[in-house]
């Protein structure tokens, strides 16, 4: 409390009494006073005076709006007396209030009273009311009836709202062309109607002067804007049909021609609705005609759409009537009263009888009349010319069902058809317009079908059965006409296929256990003459082949282990429900598939040969003809000499009891196998020579004696095949000394050469050629092919086993089954 104190009497020592005082005046407004805008003076003027009572003198001092804020220089004061003075006109529509502050300053320039002053300014009518646009215009039906609303024209006033300044009138000034017939007026919101008839022929355009005018009490204003009227043409004149030009003929199944047109008259405006007109067909039950409007001259086109038929009557009587597009209206003045619309008397196309005919024979119809507004028509009679008519079948589509393999002659069906012409009868004849397969044939006058071959159902032509010929029948007329019917001739199945397989060779994988392929068959009879099918193996396969499942649309061919790689050949009997059958040879080629996917691959591979790999083979031919060369020049020597061995094994041939093929070894065939020596020519074993070309001595291999021809087909089977499957360095050793000979090297090249014109002779078509010594078959339960080879007891063959070295178990290696190896 005592700290409040002591800062109260602080802020009562900082202030004198007399601006305490001040700062409780300083917002007392002491009066108002007011100004009327826009005063011509003379100025300056006395607005009033400010009066202060006071023992001692003050000095006057004014600020704010019309002193030094906008509008500047308005007011002013007398320092001395407080007098108001007004320098210049004000503008009520700009400012309506001034807000301004008053000071009474003592002779010592301290503030005595601080007051405020508000002075406002009095409206009077300076503004009339204006038109938001000068001009308006607008279109009207001539149709639309009195009291329709045709505009709104909207004039607004500055001055003071609520006042008779700003209250105004519409009024219409003027009307031009004045019609007695038309008579316009406005009400209090602007909105603009008339009374009475519009009339395009008495005037087709209307200038209304309108008023807008203020209520002031000293003056009032006024202010106007022009709205221009068009009055639209009505349809108040009906066309009416003059005259008909044209042949009235057409010709039976003519469409497009044109055989009538009508003319009209019309008083109404061209162009308009109201003149355009619009033609109606009365009587055409078929729907054979089509009329349009000539936009150009507003005639009717009468227009075939749809072909008539002289037999059904020689005439068309029909009934065409004309309207405009704009509906008919007339409207005339019966009464003018003071108040209200006036009574007129309108007639609409609805009201007057719209779509009922007026006929040119009624004298009744003039246009613009009070009673018209029925639309005018015509009769009209159409002839209809003759001419030759096709025969028509009796049926479109005919259905007929015959045996498949039906004996030639076997009776299809009787088609019948007759000629409608009544003017002069017509013979015709039938014939067949389209038989794909040329089976059937068709008497000219009696029209029954027979057949000339035996039906096929599995024939191309045949579609689900479906088998169609298309019939003509054709008359002797001038030109002569032709009708059309379709056959559709159902082929009954017979079971006259048999079952056949979808391939004739399959391929199958080498394995430890059994393999499967699929052999699927089709028949091309249908049910029940086709599948499910009977598949059986013919012949001695037991134990090496067998089907599973042996029934259905594909059987599985079931390899045994004991089958090796080689190609075979299985008879395979097919059956269909019924019990026929057929029996097929079908190559089966067993590989081994561990490189590639199956057996074909190495086929396709070659099919897809480019020209890169041909560039290839034609460098190889020439590599081979300069090794060739060589070999010419060193064989013409007249010694031969041995080729030595570097092994211990020696020139020796173990003969063997058995010759079972490997898993994958190539055997070569149509030759015998015998020991050599380096000399082909002088055999060590006493043998003659036998003529054949052979080749040159092959260290642990064999000589096969062949053709020419033989060796061709021979060497294009070992070298492409052995080749591939070499995987140690000393089996490809063996087979490049057994192709480097002479011998070797003249049937590689003509094997080569042949290969460029023959791309097909692969492994797959190498047919393989018959052993010379086959030898005995296996004896079952043996676990390796050397417990059947047999070795003489003598010391020789001992020795000579002992020294072979590790090069003999690759060999052997090669031609031994998979699952004999380690």
């Amino acid at each position: 409390m005592r700290c409040c104190f002591f800062l109260l009497v602080y802020c009562l020592s900082s202030m004198t009494c007399s601006e305490l005082l001040s700062r409780h005046k300083r917002m007392w407004i002491i009066d108002s006073f007011e100004m009327e805008e826009e005063n011509p003076g003379p100025f300056p003027y006395v607005l009033g005076r400010v009066n202060i009572d006071r023992n001692y003198r003050v000095f006057f001092e004014l600020f704010g709006e019309g002193v030094n804020l906008e509008p500047t220089g308005v007011l002013s004061i007398h320092k001395d007396t407080g007098t108001l003075y007004v320098h210049k006109a004000v503008d009520y529509e700009t400012i309506q209030l001034l807000k301004l502050g008053f000071n009474s300053v003592k002779t010592d320039s301290s503030l005595d009273t601080k007051l405020g002053i508000e002075i406002s300014i009095r409206d009077i009518n300076d503004n009339p009311p204006r038109f938001q646009r000068d001009l308006y215009e607008l279109s009207v039906d001539e149709a639309d009836t009195q009291g329709s609303h045709l505009l709104t024209v909207l004039a607004y006033d500055r001055d003071q709202r609520g006042t008779p300044n700003s209250t105004f009138h519409y009024e219409i000034k003027s009307v031009s062309p004045n019609s007695p017939d038309t008579e316009f007026f406005i009400d209090g919101s602007g909105a603009i109607s008339f009374k009475g008839c519009l009339d395009y022929e008495v005037a087709d355009m209307f200038e209304v002067l309108v008023e807008a005018k203020d209520h002031g009490e000293v003056v009032s204003l006024s202010s106007s804007t022009t709205v221009m009227i068009h009055v639209q043409d009505g349809n108040n004149y009906l066309p009416i049909i003059t005259g008909q030009t044209g042949s009235r003929k057409v010709k039976e199944d003519e469409t497009g021609s044109s055989p009538l047109r009508l003319h009209v008259t019309d008083k109404d405006s061209p162009g308009s609705r109201a003149w355009r007109a619009r033609y109606t067909i009365h009587g055409d039950k078929g729907e054979h005609f089509r009329i349009e409007t000539d936009p150009a001259t507003n005639d009717g086109i009468l227009t075939v759409v749809k072909p008539l038929d002289y037999e059904k009557g020689p005439q068309r009587e029909l009934s065409i009537s004309v309207e405009n597009e704009a509906p008919y209206f007339s409207c005339k003045v019966k009464e003018r009263t003071r108040s209200g619309l006036w009574k007129v008397d309108i007639n609409k196309e609805s009201d007057a009888g719209a779509g009922r005919p007026h006929s040119a024979d009624d004298d009744t119809h003039k246009g613009g009349d009070a009673g018209a507004g029925r639309p005018h028509s015509v009769k009209v009679v159409i002839e209809v010319e003759d001419v030759n008519d096709p025969p028509v079948f009796s049926v479109d589509v005919i259905v007929a069902t015959v045996e498949e393999n039906a004996p030639t002659g076997t009776w299809v069906k009787k088609v019948t058809a007759v000629d409608h012409d009544t003017i002069q009868a017509k013979d015709f004849v039938y014939k067949i317009g389209n038989d794909p397969a040329g089976w059937v044939t068709v008497d000219p006058h009696t029209g029954d079908i027979t057949t000339v071959k035996p039906p096929d159902r599995e024939s191309p032509h045949v579609v689900d059965g479906l088998y169609t010929i298309l019939l003509h029948a054709v008359d002797d007329g001038k030109p002569p006409m032709t009708g059309t019917a379709t056959l559709h001739m159902y082929i009954a199945d017979q079971n006259d296929n048999i079952p056949q397989p979808t391939v004739d060779y399959v391929t199958v994988c080498v394995s430890d256990g059994p393999s499967t392929t699929n052999i699927t068959a089709f028949d091309r009879d249908d049910d029940p003459f086709g599948g499910p099918f009977s598949f059986e193996l013919l012949g001695d396969v037991e134990g090496e082949w067998e089907l599973n499942p042996s029934h259905g649309y594909t059987a599985g061919l079931v390899k045994q282990p004991n089958v090796y790689a080689g190609p075979y050949t299985i008879t395979l009997k097919i059956s269909d429900m019924q019990g026929e059958f057929g029996v097929y040879n079908l190559s089966v080629t067993v590989c081994s598939c561990s490189v590639l996917p199956n057996c074909l691959s190495r086929r396709h591979t070659a099919e897809k040969a480019d020209s890169a790999a041909i560039g290839i083979v034609f460098a190889s031919l020439f590599l081979l003809l300069l090794a060739l060369l060589g070999t010419l020049f060193i064989s013409r020597k007249t010694e031969f000499t041995h080729l030595q061995s570097d092994s211990s094994c020696g020139d020796t041939l173990v003969q063997s009891n058995t010759e079972n093929p490997g898993t994958d070894c190539q055997v070569p065939t149509s030759a015998q196998a015998v020991p050599v020596n380096d000399n082909h020519h002088d055999r060590q074993d006493g043998q003659h020579e036998t003529g054949f070309s052979t080749m040159e001595h092959v260290k642990h291999g064999f000589i096969y004696q062949r053709t020419e021809d033989h060796w061709r087909k021979d060497l294009s089977y070992q070298f492409s095949n052995r080749w591939n499957q070499v995987e140690d360095a000393s089996t490809m050793n063996l087979l490049y000394r057994t192709y480097s000979s002479r011998a070797g090297l003249l049937a590689l090249l003509h094997w080569r050469l042949a290969s460029l014109q023959d791309t097909e002779n692969e492994l797959l078509d190498y047919e393989p050629h018959v052993y010379a010594e086959e030898g005995e078959p296996n004896e079952p339960g043996g676990n390796s092919e050397l417990e059947n080879i047999a070795i003489p007891d003598d010391e020789s063959f001992q020795k000579a086993l002992k020294n072979l070295d590790a090069r003999f178990n690759q060999l052997a290696s090669v031609c031994k089954p998979p699952n004999l190896q380690n």
